[in-house]
């Protein structure tokens, strides 16, 4: 009788028309963003002659808005309407996009351009990304928030796997600023998919937006499901950035002495490890537990980095073993998002998800940047295999936040009660009475 409830729960989400519209439009486009991914670079590079340090600050000013999510974030939750704002950021995003083939076509494409196209779209997807958490509560039953984010979260790592191929191939056939048309029709796709989607979303009420960044700021704080996962996973993402993939590149190619073609086929393992995570999430915080699988998923994303650093022998046994690591920290990185993003789409109250969210984003993401800077700083001191050890050992020091706080004791989303927050009720009361 249990197996039968889960399969019918397991099955119920691609029943639901809603959620298979977005998971439609988010699948369409995060394949349009490996495709971008691969295709900005190459024209920088190749159209425009710009220099690694330039290609560099293209791929920084796509992160640079995330350190003001805390304000926009703030200012979406005063706004009610979440999926239009979703929907005008996929907008937003195509038509900037779009500008990159028409200039280029008119040979009036520069740098300043393509920089102007990563601030942009990087906005735009701050934009969703703040309004997401809100759009995703009330899409799918609290029941459903670690399947749905399974499903979604496999849909992006089936898209690591097929977009640089499907993007590589675009590129080569129809040149880099062509095939960035692609990316802009991914997000054409998704604006068309989500439009019809409505939810029952709560009446947002206009706090001033300095009260809703302080608010949102607090709770993160005060909060201590919070505040431990927010402190883990801003340490495992400085420290995964320290070896970021531009790293792993270098080191594969310059110290295993690998070729390309081998070198993208490690990469590719990779993503399969991010897919096997995504699919087995549920079935593993249902084994052991929600907070549990947080806490493995901690260690393993960024432990084998240290095994990738012993890579030695043969060539087949070099390629073999940096593929095996990037498998785990494939597994690894998608135990703990989906586990993650489930847990606090359960406690975060309705009227701060966005300005939650904003104010994780503005920590979180903004510590990446840091990395990879610390990273470049460490490799030329220590060298790659050392600089790897060190994002090994660091990242794992992230499990640390977790150990004294409730989430490793989280069995289950059901058992989440208010009994976690460390903020006065007659506080969490005015919040929750504003949904």
């Amino acid at each position: 009788m249990t197996r039968l409830r889960t399969l019918v729960s397991a099955t119920s989400l691609w029943r639901d028309r809603r959620f298979v519209r977005c998971w439609t439009g988010v699948a369409v486009s995060q394949i349009g963003d490996r495709i971008s991914e691969l295709a900005l670079p190459l024209i920088a590079v190749g159209v425009l002659d710009a220099s690694a340090a330039q290609v560099a600050w293209l791929t920084a000013l796509v992160w640079a808005p995330n350190l003001f999510a805390v304000f926009l974030g703030a200012w979406v939750d005063r706004r009610r309407g979440k999926r239009r704002l979703m929907v005008a950021a996929d907008l937003i995003r195509a038509g900037v996009l779009l500008t990159v083939p028409v200039a280029w076509l008119w040979d009036g494409l520069t740098l300043a351009h393509l920089y102007a196209v990563a601030l942009l779209t990087g906005c735009a997807g701050v934009l969703f990304n703040c309004a997401w958490p809100t759009f995703f509560a009330h899409l799918v039953p609290r029941s459903s928030y670690i399947d749905a984010n399974s499903k979604l979260s496999a849909a992006r790592s089936a898209s690591l796997v097929a977009g640089p191929a499907l993007g590589g191939g675009l590129v080569q056939a129809l040149t880099a600023p062509v095939a960035v048309v692609a990316d802009a029709l991914s997000f054409l796709a998704s604006a068309m998919l989500l439009a019809p989607a409505a939810v029952d979303e709560p009446v947002a009420e206009k706090t001033p937006l300095w009260r809703g960044v302080k608010e949102g700021l607090a709770l993160v704080v005060r909060h201590p499901v919070l505040r431990a996962s927010l402190g883990c996973a801003t340490t495992l993402n400085f420290f995964t950035f320290v070896s970021s993939s531009g790293l792993v590149v270098v080191y594969a190619d310059r110290i295993l002495e690998l070729s390309p073609g081998v070198i993208g086929l490690t990469l590719g393992i990779g993503a399969s490890g991010s897919l096997v995570g995504a699919l087995i999430a549920p079935w593993l915080s249902r084994r052991i537990g929600v907070g549990r699988g947080i806490a493995i998923g901690a260690v393993l994303f960024p432990a084998p980095f240290a095994g990738a650093a012993l890579a030695d022998g043969p060539a087949w046994a070099r390629a073999g073993i940096l593929g095996g690591a990037y498998f785990l920290v494939g597994l690894g990185v998608m135990l703990f998002d989906v586990n993650l993003n489930s847990l606090q789409a359960a406690v975060i109250p309705d009227a701060v998800r966005s300005r939650v969210a904003g104010a994780y984003s503005t920590v979180n993401y903004g510590v990446r940047p840091l990395g990879a800077f610390a990273g470049g700083v460490l490799a030329e001191a220590m060298g790659l295999r050392a600089t790897l050890v060190t994002a090994a050992v660091g990242g794992v020091l992230s499990l640390l936040w977790l150990l004294p706080s409730p989430i490793p004791g989280i069995r289950s989303l059901d058992l989440v009660s208010d009994d976690c927050l460390d903020v006065p009720r007659d506080h969490l009361s005015a919040l929750r009475d504003q949904t």
